[in-house]
C-alpha cells in the first residue's frame, strides 16, 4: 500500500496509543511521520518501529503542544527536513482528574484545557500555516465520545473534546477553499495507557463495566481508531471536511 507516497505527516502524541498506531500505518503507507511526543522514550520507540518494521521514514521532536515554540520547532522539521507538510493527526491528550465539576481544581482544570483544545488550536495554527503554503492538506483531531456527550466527574476533559469538535468545525469551515481539510475522530473507550494512567483498569469491575457501555460489549483496539484517521488523511475521503467520526462500538447510538 503506498496511498501516502510521496507525504509528510505529523503525527502528536505519536509515543503511544493511537498515536503510536497511526504513525506507523501512514508510514506504511509510504509516509514519512514527523512524530511529536512529550515521552522522548515512547516517541522514539515509534520511530524504531517504524523503520524496523515499515519501508517509511520518520524522526522524533520533542513536543510539548502547550508550549507554542515547541509546535511551531515541530512544524518547521516537517518544513526544512522534507519540504512540506501534506498530513497532520492533532492526537496528544490528557485525561485529567476525575471530579465532580465543583471539586476540581483551577489548575486540573486549566491542565487539561491547555493540552487538549488550546494545545489543538496552537498546532492547527502552525499547521494550516504550512499547509497554505504547500496547496493543501489534511487534518484530524482527537476528539472522543465525550466531545458528543458527557459523564460524571470528567469536566474539563468532556469540556475539551466539545471544543475539539467545534473548533474541527470551524477550521473545515475556513480552508475548505484552501484544500485544507479539516475532521476529528471520536473514540469509544480504546485500550491504551491512558486508560491504566486513570485507574480504569484498577479492577475488573469498571472494565466489564466500560465494556457493557459499548454495545459490541468490548472495548476498542488503537489499531481501529488509526485505520479511520488514516481514512480520513488519503484520498480516498477527498469529499470529507468537518466531521467529527464517531469509532466506538455503538457507544453513542444508544
Amino acid at each position: 500500500m503506498a496511498r501516502f507516497e510521496d507525504t509528510t505527516a505529523i503525527v502528536t502524541g505519536g509515543g503511544s496509543g493511537i498515536g503510536r498506531n497511526t504513525a506507523q500505518t501512514l508510514a506504511d503507507g509510504g509516509a514519512t511521520v514527523v512524530v511529536a511526543d512529550l515521552d522522548r522514550d515512547g516517541g522514539e520507540a515509534t520511530v524504531d518501529a517504524i523503520e524496523d518494521e515499515t519501508d517509511g521514514e520518520a524522526t522524533f521532536v520533542e513536543v510539548d503542544v502547550t508550549n507554542g515554540d515547541d509546535v511551531e520547532k515541530m512544524v518547521d522539521t516537517a518544513v526544512s527536513e522534507y519540504g512540506g507538510l501534506d498530513v497532520a493527526v492533532n492526537n496528544a491528550g490528557v485525561g485529567g482528574q476525575l471530579e465532580p465539576t465543583a471539586e476540581l481544581s483551577a489548575d486540573d482544570w486549566q491542565m487539561v484545557i491547555d493540552v487538549n483544545l488550546t494545545g489543538v488550536w496552537r498546532c492547527l495554527r502552525a499547521e494550516i500555516d504550512a499547509m497554505l503554503e504547500d496547496g493543501g492538506g489534511a487534518i484530524v483531531n482527537t476528539a472522543s465520545i465525550l466531545g458528543r456527550v458527557g459523564t460524571e466527574a470528567t469536566p474539563a476533559y468532556t469540556a475539551s473534546k466539545h471544543g475539539v469538535v467545534g473548533l474541527t468545525k470551524v477550521a473545515a469551515l475556513d480552508y475548505a477553499t484552501d484544500d485544507i481539510r479539516v475532521n476529528a475522530v471520536c473514540p469509544g473507550y480504546i485500550e491504551t495507557p491512558m486508560l491504566e494512567e486513570a485507574g480504569l483498569y484498577d479492577d475488573e469491575e469498571t472494565v466489564e463495566n466500560l465494556r457493557e457501555q459499548h454495545p459490541q460489549g468490548r472495548l476498542g483496539e488503537p489499531q481501529e481508531i488509526a485505520d479511520a484517521i488514516v481514512w480520513l488523511c488519503s484520498d480516498e475521503a477527498s469529499f470529507a471536511t468537518g466531521e467529527a467520526v464517531a469509532i466506538d462500538g455503538g457507544y453513542l447510538s444508544r
